[in-house]
């Protein structure tokens, strides 16, 4: 009597029957049968809510360390500007004064030149 082999019915019923017991095994496996897992989760939620806080923090510091790079960044242009202006406006001075003193010194040398001329003159009379 043990020539009896599996049809297609018997096969189909074995593996419902395995397929059944694969998911009640897996159903007494599931998360949700721990008695830890809810304190689990909760942990996890927290981790990542603590996560996303420094986060954030960590974003407002780099966006102020940026704020305040940029306006010392702003304030040393401003401060070279006007070291450049200062610069500019003393080259000028001093052009306009070595200007004026070539004008004094030309002025000066065409008195000189005058008087001799006035001079000489003054003896051939």
């Amino acid at each position: 009597m043990k020539n009896h082999e599996p049809n297609f019915a018997d096969r189909q019923r074995a593996s419902a029957k395995a397929r059944q017991d694969r998911l009640e095994k897996a159903r007494a496996k599931a998360p949700a049968n721990d008695p830890d897992f809810a304190e689990r989760q909760a942990a996890r939620r927290a981790a990542a809510e603590a996560r996303e806080v420094r986060a954030a923090e960590r974003k407002v510091a780099r966006q102020a360390d940026a704020a305040r790079k940029a306006e010392e960044k702003a304030a040393a242009e401003a401060a070279r500007a006007l070291d450049r202006k200062a610069e500019q406006e003393a080259r000028e001075a001093a052009a306009a004064e070595a200007a004026a003193r070539k004008i004094a010194d030309e002025a000066e040398r065409k008195a000189a030149r005058d008087a001799k001329y006035a001079a000489r003159k003054a003896r051939q009379k």
